[in-house]
C-alpha cells in the first residue's frame, strides 16, 4: 500500500511489474479514500479485480487482460506448443468470462491469443520465444492505450471551444486507462492549453464512479469541476452551463448505437432535448462490427447490495426489497451526435462512417 501524498495522475492505473510476474493496478474500490497499489499473480486474482472493479473502464480492462494473459502464461511449465496453448486457452476463456459487456476484454485477449498461435503453430517458435512476443505484445497494447487516447483528445478538443460547459457521465477518465481517458481526454489537453473548462461530473449511481473517481482525478489535475448528482443533467442543462456532453463506452454496435454506464442513455435524452450535443470518445477497440445493433449487446447485472447498502453505513433500503441493477444502457444513434475515435470522428451514418474508420484504421496498421 502507498499513502506518499502523490497526486492521484501520478500512480500507474495499470502496469506490469519489474519482474514481470505480476500485474499491479491501483485499487478504484478504495477511492478516493486510501491509495493501494494490488500485485495480481493468479487467475483467480486478475479475475476478482476485473469483476469486483478493483481495475475497470473498457480500456484499462483491457489493458489488464493482456497483461494478465502474459503473467499466467509464464507460469505454464511446457515445451510443446499445443499443451502450452491448451492451458492458455482455458486462462482466456476464464478472463473473458469476468465482465460481458466491455468489449476490450475480449478484443485484448483474442488479440493476444492471435499473436501466440501466429509465433507457436505457423512461425514453429519454441515456447519461450512464445511467451516473450506475448510479452512485448501486451506492452504494446499498454503503450497504444495512451497514443490512442491523446488522439482522441486532439479531435475530442476540435469539438469544444474555450471556456465550455462539459457534461460527463461515469468514468471514462486516466482511472479507466492508461493515460488520459477517453472522454475526458478533451478536458485534460484543454486543461493543458488554458482553455477554461467547467466541467459537471454525475455521481452516477450506484458505484458513484463519477463522484468518487471523476471528480476527484479532474480536481487532482487543477480542472474546474463541479460534481452533480444524475438527476441534476436537465438543471445544468436548461441553465445553459452546459455546451457539451462527452462520455465514454464500453461497446459500439455496428450502427452506432453505444452500451455505457447505466444511466448514459438518460443523458442522452435530455441532451437531445435541450440542443446540447452528445459525444461518444470510443477507441477503434470498442467498435463491435459483429454486433448489428445495440439490442444485441448483452448488458451485465450487478448484485442488489451495490444498491441497498454499498457506500452507505446503514442499509437504506427495507430487507427483501427486489433490485433491478444493470451496470449499462443502451444509447441509440439517434441521439448521439458523434463517436469520437483515435481516427476522427464518426457521425450519421454510422455504419457508413465507422466503417470508413475501420478501413482506415486496417489501411494505416
Amino acid at each position: 500500500m502507498e499513502n506518499t501524498g502523490k497526486n492521484i495522475l501520478e500512480y500507474d492505473t495499470v502496469a506490469l511489474n519489474e519482474e514481470g510476474d505480476a500485474v499491479v493496478i491501483l485499487d478504484q474500490t478504495l477511492l478516493p479514500g486510501r491509495t493501494e497499489l494490488v500485485s495480481l499473480r493468479t487467475a483467480q486474482e486478475i479475475w476478482n479485480a476485473i469483476y469486483l472493479l478493483q481495475v475497470r473502464g473498457a480500456p484499462a480492462i483491457g489493458v489488464a487482460a493482456a497483461l494478465g494473459i502474459y503473467v499466467l502464461s509464464r507460469g505454464i511449465e511446457t515445451e510443446e506448443f499445443e499443451t502450452f496453448y491448451g492451458t492458455f486457452r482455458e486462462y482466456k476463456e476464464y478472463l473473458n468470462s469476468a465482465r460481458p459487456t466491455a468489449v476490450n476484454l475480449s478484443w485484448a485477449l483474442d488479440r493476444m491469443e492471435q499473436k501466440a498461435l501466429r509465433a507457436g503453430r505457423e512461425e514453429r517458435r519454441p515456447v519461450e520465444e512464445v511467451k516473450e512476443i506475448l510479452h512485448q505484445e501486451a506492452l504494446r497494447i499498454r503503450q497504444e492505450d495512451i497514443e490512442v487516447c491523446r488522439k482522441i483528445g486532439e479531435y475530442g478538443l476540435t469539438l469544444v471551444k474555450p471556456g465550455d460547459g462539459i457534461l460527463t457521465h461515469c468514468n471514462a477518465g486516466q482511472l479507466a486507462t492508461v493515460k488520459y481517458g477517453t472522454a475526458t481526454a478533451p478536458i485534460y489537453l484543454g486543461q493543458e492549453r488554458g482553455y477554461g473548462f467547467k466541467v459537471y461530473a454525475d455521481e452516477t449511481r450506484p458505484l458513484l464512479q463519477g463522484a468518487r473517481l471523476t471528480a476527484y482525478e479532474l480536481s487532482a489535475a487543477g480542472v474546474d469541476v463541479t460534481l452533480i448528482c444524475d438527476n441534476m443533467s436537465a438543471s445544468v442543462m436548461s441553465r445553459g452551463l452546459v455546451q457539451a456532453v462527452f462520455v465514454g463506452c464500453d461497446r459500439v454496435a455496428a450502427n452506432g448505437d453505444v452500451a455505457n454506464k447505466i444511466g448514459t442513455s438518460v443523458v442522452a435524452a435530455v441532451a437531445n432535448y435541450y440542443g446540447v450535443p452528445m459525444y461518444v470518445c470510443a477507441p477503434t477497440s470498442t467498435i463491435d462490427r459483429n454486433t448489428p445493433t445495440g439490442r444485441e449487446i448483452r448488458i451485465e447485472e450487478r448484485p442488489p447490495h451495490e444498491v441497498t447498502e454499498m457506500w452507505y453505513r446503514e442499509r437504506m433500503a427495507p430487507e427483501g426489497i427486489k433490485v433491478f441493477n444493470p451496470a449499462f444502457d443502451v444509447t441509440d444513434h439517434d441521439l448521439i451526435s458523434g463517436i469520437v475515435t483515435e481516427y476522427g470522428v464518426a457521425r450519421a451514418p454510422y455504419e457508413e462512417s465507422l466503417r470508413e474508420i475501420m478501413g482506415r484504421k486496417q489501411r494505416e496498421s
